[in-house]
């Protein structure tokens, strides 16, 4: 008896976190690299986060969304304001707001395109979550494997390739669904010219654009969503992780006019969004908008990808950095584990993204001090696997 084997889970077991730190149950300290993949970035027991959960589960935990719920409405109004989109919809997770922004596309294009089975164009490479839909929308067949029959409507393109999207769209084709870094697809950023001529493609077609930002949103990239930087105005966008940082909490937002098709009764959540849920989400947006948190991460997202292409890429075995403010991906010659074992036990946390990418996700918060010091844990790690993998050929 026990839990299902579906992790592939650490030895190390966590007990108490504070800012870009956490501390195991022998009082080990480490460096978090991980955020909980992407989710803490304003960093662990952040204090308004924590005050704003404390005040309100002393009042009120759960409603339903059968009674209007006042933190709903400010941080939705918080949430539009900064994306000039119109609606949100609040869900548990990022899975739940890509299955919402899905099943709001297929409506769309059953009343206003009039098509008798919507499909929907992603990428390859992509990763959209582990719900049938969701995974069936996903770019890897690795998650699919043995889930089948899995859902109709959905079609594939060359991420970054024009050409391949065009010849992928249809007349059922409704939307367009795309990450604007890949995450799980090893840290592969748009070109900002894709992004737009895709944006000028779906207007000319009239199919929606709707970005999946559950990892690269929340001031993850240096924006509040990293499409704010590419010069694009997305349909639909989904968002989640750093939303709550670590409370459970999604969110899908659309353009005005789209409310028309996701009305009363075709579509609900009885946790989504509730009280706990929106306070937690109400005092994250709060710290990012209202203080000079995002432009500090443009600023120190700079300065980590100076320090990983002067430190790093000249290190055998590393091919190629990519990514943006708190996201980096180093693609390596030979598989990322065993550096990633070998880095825990010198106090660093970091994850992969695919089996030759060391995913780098610290908490927006880290410190220049705290970078240099992840940064040289990395090479000093990267030089004894290197000598470790010599010497077991030999």
């Amino acid at each position: 008896m026990g839990l299902f084997p579906t992790y592939r889970k650490s030895e190390i077991r966590l007990k108490k976190g504070e800012g870009a730190w956490l501390w195991d149950e022998e009082g080990h300290r480490y460096l978090d690299y991980t955020s909980g993949i992407g989710v803490c970035n304003l960093g662990h027991a952040h204090p308004r986060v924590t005050e704003a959960l404390g005040e309100q589960a002393s009042k009120l935990w759960h409603t339903s969304n059968l009674f209007p719920i006042a933190g709903q409405e400010e941080a939705a109004e918080m949430l539009l304001r900064a994306t000039g989109l119109a609606n949100a919809f609040f869900s548990n997770s990022g899975a739940e707001a890509n299955e919402a922004a899905i099943k709001l596309a297929r409506r769309w294009g059953h009343q206003v395109k009039g098509v008798s089975k919507p499909e929907i164009l992603t990428f390859h490479s992509s990763f959209h979550g582990r719900t049938l839909a969701t995974l069936t929308a996903t770019g890897q067949t690795k998650v699919q494997e043995d889930c089948g029959p899995l859902p109709e409507g959905f079609v594939f393109a060359t991420y970054n390739d024009m050409n391949s999207v065009k010849e992928a769209v249809s007349e059922q084709t409704v939307a367009v669904l795309l990450e604007v870094i890949q995450g799980e697809g090893g840290i592969q950023p748009a070109q900002p010219s894709f992004l737009k001529e895709l944006e000028a493609f779906c207007r000319e077609q009239g199919l929606l654009l709707m970005l999946d930002e559950i990892q690269t949103g929340l001031g993850r990239t240096g924006t509040l969503f990293a499409f704010q930087a590419m010069g694009i105005q997305p349909d639909v966008v989904t968002c989640a992780k750093g939303l709550g940082n670590g409370f459970p909490v999604g969110a899908m937002l659309g353009r005005a006019g789209l409310e028309d098709h996701l009305g009363y009764g075709s579509h609900g959540t009885t946790f989504g969004g509730n009280p706990l849920a929106m306070a937690v989400t109400g005092a994250v947006l709060a710290e990012m908008i209202e203080t000079s948190l995002l432009e500090r991460v443009q600023e120190t997202g700079k300065y980590l990808a100076n320090q990983l292409h002067e430190k790093l890429l000249p290190l055998a075995g590393v091919k190629e950095i990519r990514g943006r403010g708190m996201m980096w991906g180093i693609e390596l010659e030979t598989p990322a584990a065993p550096l990633v074992k070998r880095l825990a036990e010198k106090g660093l946390l970091v994850i992969t993204a695919g089996e030759y990418v060391l995913r780098l996700l610290p908490p927006l918060i880290i410190t220049k001090e705290q970078m240099n010091e992840g940064v040289d844990m990395i090479v000093a790690a990267m030089k004894e696997v290197r000598v470790d993998e010599c010497v077991s050929r030999v």
